[in-house]
């Protein structure tokens, strides 16, 4: 039976993840901070009829990382699929963050990548087999304001992935290394991420449900696709940012703060997982079920590229156009 490794496990779309592969009949290693919440996924997860790890364990710190791969080894077997998952995220401008909050962001969602990369590789080349995904996210394309943090992490990712793609193929590895960028999902994380803002945090519509990333990523895993984009709002920002970025700015700048903060007013003892896990019953889905779509083309650009190019040279005037309307250029 196949094996895969699933850091973030613990909720979000890490925790969809672990479901969707266990549904697909892959045993699972679960990885991510707060043991309990772990328990309980593996538990779950055993319904399936796979078997469940449960390993605590924070991706900022490589040794961890080193020690669960040892782990699934050693009680699972040879890891077939490695998804890197686990983020971490401050809603903040650059003004209001210190920089040991942006080294701990840095650490869990960029270093947290490499470190689950290199633990995969390191078993994957001595078999030369095996998948690894890494998680990255159309904010790695076009950066948006209070989310610094997070985007250059995501930037960061894409580099040292197109990086590492390049030296697997110099050196002939049969291992494949794609990536998987996502749009707004609705996880726990705009409930727990440290929040500067003086209210609640939210994710910019149009929002999905954890699920759709989740499917784009087992295709990810068991397709030779070099990169996948969920949703079509990830193709227009990423797309649409290469056309005007100048005009992207302005939006954001009148835009992008209001989009990303509700009405309602945060609460001064509101939970923050930058340093350690919040305890609590959180799973995969965030607060905005209501809001939150089922389904996308969320492999859209690999299963209808005619179409999506076609589709493509319309869509993206159209987004420039309104954006120039907004602003008023």
């Amino acid at each position: 039976m196949a094996i895969a490794v699933i850091t973030g496990a613990g909720a979000g779309v890490g925790r969809a993840t672990v479901e969707e592969f266990a549904r697909q009949g892959y045993d699972v290693a679960l990885l991510s901070r707060d043991a309990n919440r772990l328990e309980q996924a593996a538990e779950m997860l055993r319904g399936h009829g796979v078997r469940a790890l449960p390993i605590p364990t924070d991706v900022a710190d490589m040794g961890a990382v080193e020690a669960a791969a040892d782990k699934v080894e050693a009680e699972l077997g040879p890891i077939d699929v490695w998804v890197n998952v686990a983020m971490a995220t401050v809603f903040a401008p650059v003004s209001k963050l210190s920089a040991e909050e942006f080294e701990r962001g840095t650490r869990v969602t960029y270093l947290g990548q490499v470190h689950g990369t290199m633990a995969a590789l390191k078993r994957m080349r001595e078999r030369n087999r095996g998948t690894i995904v890494n998680v990255g996210s159309a904010l790695g394309y076009r950066s948006v304001p209070l989310q610094s943090i997070y985007c250059g992490a995501k930037f960061a990712i894409r580099g040292f992935t197109d990086s590492l793609r390049s030296e697997i193929i110099h050196d002939k590895l049969d291992v494949h290394l794609t990536m998987v960028d996502l749009p707004a999902v609705n996880t726990p994380q705009f409930d727990w991420a440290m929040n500067k803002m003086g209210k609640k945090a939210k994710p910019v519509a149009p929002i999905y449900q954890p699920e759709v990333p989740a499917r784009a990523i087992f295709f990810a895993a068991t397709h030779r696709r070099r990169q996948i984009w969920v949703g079509y709002p990830t193709v227009q920002a990423i797309l649409a940012n290469r056309i005007a970025p100048g005009l992207i700015d302005k939006y954001l700048a009148s835009a992008g703060y209001s989009g990303q903060l509700s009405d309602e007013d945060l609460s001064p003892n509101a939970p923050a997982n930058l340093y350690e896990p919040v305890p609590g019953n959180y799973a995969a889905h965030g607060r905005f079920d209501m809001r939150s779509r089922t389904g996308s083309w969320e492999m859209f650009t690999d299963r209808h590229r005619t179409a999506f190019w076609a589709a493509a040279g319309v869509g993206f005037v159209a987004v420039v156009h309104q954006i120039a309307k907004r602003i008023g250029v």
